[in-house]
């Protein structure tokens, strides 16, 4: 990276998602696929493999923005399969409001995670091509899982989370 770049970086401007115009596309973007079985009997959805392929321009810290990509592959699964809100009507209250009860997905719900970050250079979003990698990896997840059930059980599931009764 030259040094200009960092100088320019620090004179304001421009900001981390740059001018948004008809020609040019500058967010950072993602690919997701999932590996999904379906267990014919009891309906029970796994998911032993994931993977994210993501170009966000220039990445300043590889280490942090791969645990970032990752973390947000592993989040997003427990979108799709864990996190329902549980709410009490008569009393307008959630039931499930706090960490306590917050599922998280572990060795036996994903048991491959892969990130790959595609090299891509942009320096018109910003002097220094950095892009945005906040949640891109947490959004594709859940429709990758979605998509995967659909083409293993030919059914078509549209809400969140995906449990075994959608399945039946």
């Amino acid at each position: 990276m030259e040094p200009s770049k960092i100088t320019e970086s620090y004179q304001g401007g421009l900001g981390i998602y740059g001018p948004v115009t008809d020609k040019m596309a500058m967010f950072a973007f993602g690919a997701e696929f999932a590996e999904v079985r379906v267990h014919r009997w009891t309906k029970e959805i796994r998911v032993p493999r994931l993977h994210g392929a993501f170009a966000a321009g220039t990445i300043l810290n590889a280490k942090t923005a791969h645990s970032q990509l990752l973390g947000g592959l592993v989040w997003g699964l427990s979108s799709a399969l864990h996190e329902h809100t549980e709410v009490d009507v008569p009393r307008a209250r959630f039931l499930n409001n706090n960490i306590a009860e917050y599922l998280i997905p572990v060795n036996a719900d994903v048991r491959e995670v892969r990130v790959e970050i595609v090299p891509e250079t942009d320096t018109y979003v910003n002097p220094l091509g950095v892009k945005g990698i906040g949640e891109l990896s947490i959004v594709g997840t859940a429709a990758a899982i979605g998509n995967a059930i659909h083409h293993a059980t030919g059914k078509r599931l549209r809400k969140l989370p995906f449990t075994i009764a959608d399945m039946v």
